[in-house]
């Protein structure tokens, strides 16, 4: 099971940029997938996270800008992020809670960093 994130890159301040993060290998279920991100001497932070039913919750800081989604049939998980500022600069970590084939319960698997860049 690995997770493939992609999407990343500069953009300058209030533009947009969406993320995607795909799980692939011998999935049996995924729960809870969500973004995380670290900036530079900061401690990772949670983003935002959806569930298997498309219940989601955000930071404080993201609300009204970024939008969680997911794709079920794809084992996909979308970030879309309007308005970026400077402070979003960070690198941004996929996570997904899932059950693997063969497995009786879920792990917590993280994809690759994607660096986004917030910067005129």
């Amino acid at each position: 099971v690995q997770l493939q994130a992609s999407g990343g890159g500069l953009v300058q301040p209030g533009g947009s940029l969406r993320l995607s993060c795909a799980a692939s290998g011998r999935i049996f279920s995924i729960n809870i997938m969500g973004w995380y991100r670290q900036a530079p001497g900061k401690q990772r932070e949670l983003v935002a996270s959806i569930s298997s039913g498309g219940s989601t919750s955000y930071a404080d800081s993201v609300k009204g800008r970024f939008t969680i989604s997911r794709d079920n049939a794809k084992n996909t998980v979308y970030l879309q992020m309007h308005s970026l500022k400077p402070e979003d600069t960070a690198v941004y970590h996929c996570n997904a809670d899932l059950k693997p084939w063969g497995q009786w319960t879920d792990s917590v698997y993280w994809g690759q960093g994607t660096l986004v860049t917030v910067s005129s």
